[in-house]
Parts: structure tokens; sequence; C-alpha cells
């Protein structure tokens, strides 16, 4: 058995709202990394016919119809073994708590809405005995600091690069906790960032008492190595790896499902301070529209601009 650790973001291109990156590690047959095969009987993809299984994939096939947002909380709960509490409580678990202070200092956060907020409790769901719940890290960046991100560095994608530093040294401290069933051998898969396919400096600086080694760097492919760690990793990015990877397709979900739950949390907010405004999802065009709508009340309750507005 392996550790697979699938990394996936959801909120880089809007305006409105955070960017949320998720890391998320099942335990899978070695013969099977992608989890697809092994877990067949058991999950299914959006693609095929509804029946009894858990239907996971990425996001975008299950984030939509009219039951979209209880079809990602549900399959989030079910497969990571969650039980309901609070929002707070849920990113207490999985957001370092740098992030978590943050987070409290947004003005429309409320860490004390009770999740899940459509589903009922984690659907009965059977698994092969070998099954465990997953462990996951969350890196959440609320506007004021993505900015402040982008206005020291110069650009967005750096927002990503750090993420993916952060959320792999945490999965690694929880992997040194001696989480159950703890193995020898992690590897990693992640969709590139963009048009990217050189990474060997980042990931040096997220193992930097290990050695990064470079198997492939093009662009079907960025396949890594690391060495002098307490565990074997191997770190592969992919165009579209939430396609191919269960732990990569249950990061997107989670990414978006945290997102979401930050939107309705942000609409409610303003809806609550302008009757009849109509929500977001805090994509272009229609952030714009909601953004000319909010901005005569910013100066009132002392809120700035750019803890709203993502400058990109």
């Amino acid at each position: 058995m392996a550790w697979i650790v699938g990394i996936d973001e959801a909120g880089y291109g809007p305006n409105l709202g955070p960017l949320v990156q998720a890391a998320v590690a099942f335990l899978l047959p070695d013969s099977d990394p992608s989890g697809w095969d092994s877990l067949q009987p058991w999950i299914r993809c959006a693609a095929e016919p509804k029946d009894h299984r858990l239907c996971l994939d990425d996001s975008k096939k299950i984030y939509h119809g009219v039951n979209r947002f209880r079809q990602l909380e549900e399959g989030v709960f079910t497969v990571l073994g969650w039980r309901p509490g609070s929002f707070g409580d849920l990113l207490q678990r999985i957001l370092d708590p740098e992030l978590q202070g943050l987070l409290s200092q947004e003005y429309w956060y409320q860490g004390s809405e009770q999740l899940p907020l459509q589903s009922n409790l984690p659907r009965r769901q059977r698994w092969p005995d070998w099954w465990q719940p997953g462990t996951a890290a969350v890196n959440l960046v609320p506007a004021l600091h993505f900015n402040q991100f982008v206005r020291k560095f110069g650009s967005k994608a750096t927002v990503l690069s750090v993420g993916l530093i952060r959320l792999l040294q945490t999965i690694r401290k929880t992997l040194r906790r001696g989480i159950p069933g703890n193995c020898g051998r992690v590897i990693v898969y992640g969709d590139k960032h963009g048009g990217r396919n050189y990474y060997a400096a980042m990931l040096q600086q997220a193992f930097p008492d290990g050695w990064v080694i470079t198997e492939r760097e093009s662009a079907a492919e960025s396949r890594y190595r690391l060495t002098g760690l307490e565990h074997d990793w191997e770190i592969v990015l992919l165009p579209r790896a939430d396609a191919t990877v269960i732990s990569v397709a249950v990061a997107s979900m989670l990414a978006k499902y945290l997102r979401e739950v930050c939107m309705i949390q942000i609409n409610r907010f303003w809806q609550d301070q302008i009757p009849g405004l109509r929500p977001t999802a805090g994509y272009p065009v229609d952030a714009r529209r909601f953004l000319t709508e909010i901005r005569p009340h910013l100066a009132r309750l002392q809120i700035p601009e750019e803890a709203v507005w993502r400058i990109k």
C-alpha cells in the first residue's frame, strides 16, 4: 500500500471570494495508485449511470444541476469520513493556525455555522476491508491576503506556488506523526500551474532536508523523486490530474466545497446589508456587477475594497 496524495484548487480565476487549495491523502494499493480500479465496486465517476455507488469526480463535473451543492457536500463528507460540526471546527482540523487567524478576521466569516448545510448526515457507505478514511490539509487565501501576495511578488501564480509548498509540508508532518496504516511510500499527484513544466526548485523549498531528483519535465508530465526523507516520495504533476487520480478528484471537491461555503457566507453578509441583492459566484462580469452594488456601503461598514476585490 502507498499513500496517494492529490492536490487541487478552486477559485483561482474569480475576483471575489478566497482561493482554496486542498491536499487529500488516501492509502491505496501499490498496483493501483489512481484508485479507480480498486474502488470501482464502491465509487463511480460522474459520467457513469447513477447507482448505489458514491459519485467522486472533478468538482466541475459534480457541481452542476439542481442539487449540485448537496452532491458535492455528500461526497466530501462521506469519502473523508467526517461527521457534522461547525465550519470553524472543520477548518481547525485542516487549516494551519496562521491561516485560521487570517480567516477569523474576515468581515463575513461565521465559524459557528453548522455543517453540513444541505445534505443529511454522511450516507451509509460500504468500503473494502482495507479502506480507511483519508487525511486532508487546506490552504485558504482570503482576498486581502491574496492581494498582498500579488503586490509583493507581482504575479498571482506565486500564490499557487506558495500554497503548494505549504500543503506538501503539512501533509508530510501528518504522515510523520504515524497516521494509521503508515507506510514507506508517498506519491503526490497534482495539476500543473498553467503552462509551467519546471518545479524542482519549488519542491526543494518544500523539502529542504531532502534531495529532489528530476525524472521528467515535459508538457505531458513533470515527475520528481525525493531522497533522504523518512518516506520515499514521488511527485507527479499532470494536465488534468483530477480526471485520472481519485485523490486529486477528492481534493478538487474539497477545495470547491470550502470555497462555496465561504461564498454562501459572503453573499449572506451582503444580502443582510442590501435587501434584494442578487448573490454572486464571484467570477468576472457578474463579480463587477456585485462590486458596483456593494461599493457605496464599504465606507459605512469600514471594509476596505481590497478586502473584497481581488486585483488579479
